[in-house]
């Protein structure tokens, strides 16, 4: 793949020596972590594969499964905002794999108009493709097939969870007064067993001894029952969150899709 593609906005090419990259590390999944595709492996592989090809990293752009949406999309604008506003001087955007490069289709055509109207071209260092019509045909076939694997990925865990809720299991964290265990590969949620019991003392102050929320919060600290050994200190949102919870009576919400 060619590292220059002349436009309006990158004329021709700079004479410097050394070549500049920015560089597109992301992780979408925590199995990602654990299967050698984690944001280290990445930054490794990337900056490896600058230094083949007689550049070095202009600017490092990372994300990670844990970030929210918004900052999600706020870090890839700005990757695109950047290579567009300093497009004379890089010459192509690393990331590790193809599948690595955008989440869905669409964010990977915005890759693509970076290298047709900017000409600064994608660059996978472990999947290296030809500069001609079957390497970018397989570029794309690649970006295509890890869109798929994730769409098919998240719709079958929307189907585990909504199978979970309707086998009676909680399809998140479970609230408080149970935990979740791994027997067998499985999340298994249990009572558990001292904060049950805050839970049948809160419940019945309110209900049968016309406590307030107030006096509900004096009696707990009074009777020396934590919250938690690492947060010991109720409050008056933990109550109320708790009375409101309808999964103590076994109604559990949720919107598979």
């Amino acid at each position: 793949m060619s590292s220059y593609v002349p436009t309006k906005k990158n004329p021709k090419p700079r004479k410097d020596a050394v070549k500049q990259f920015v560089a597109w590390a992301r992780v979408s999944s925590r199995p990602q972590e654990v299967e050698g595709c984690s944001l280290a492996t990445q930054d490794e592989g990337i900056r490896a594969g600058a230094a083949e090809r007689g550049g070095v990293i202009k600017r490092m752009f990372k994300i990670t499964e844990t970030a929210s949406k918004s900052d999600r999309r706020k870090n890839f604008k700005e990757m695109l905002a950047y290579c567009k506003a300093n497009a004379s001087e890089i010459d192509g955007i690393l990331v590790y794999k193809v599948d690595r490069a955008a989440r869905n289709m669409a964010d990977y055509g915005r890759l693509l108009d970076l290298e047709v109207s900017h000409g600064i071209p994608l660059v996978a260092v472990s999947q290296p493709t030809q500069d001609n019509p079957a390497g970018r045909m397989a570029r794309n076939m690649m970006a295509a097939m890890g869109t798929f694997f994730a769409e098919q990925l998240s719709s079958d865990v929307k189907d585990g969870l909504a199978r979970r809720v309707k086998e009676g299991w909680f399809p998140t964290v479970a609230p408080y007064g149970y935990v979740s265990q791994r027997v067998d590969g499985r999340s298994v949620v249990i009572i558990e067993e001292r904060e049950a019991a805050n839970v049948q003392y809160i419940f019945n102050l309110y209900a049968y001894q016309n406590c307030t929320l107030d006096m509900v919060l004096e009696k707990l600290h009074s009777t020396g029952r934590n919250y938690t050994p690492k947060q010991p200190k109720w409050n008056r949102s933990k109550i109320h969150r708790i009375l409101r919870d309808r999964s103590y009576i076994g109604d559990i919400k949720w919107h598979a899709h």
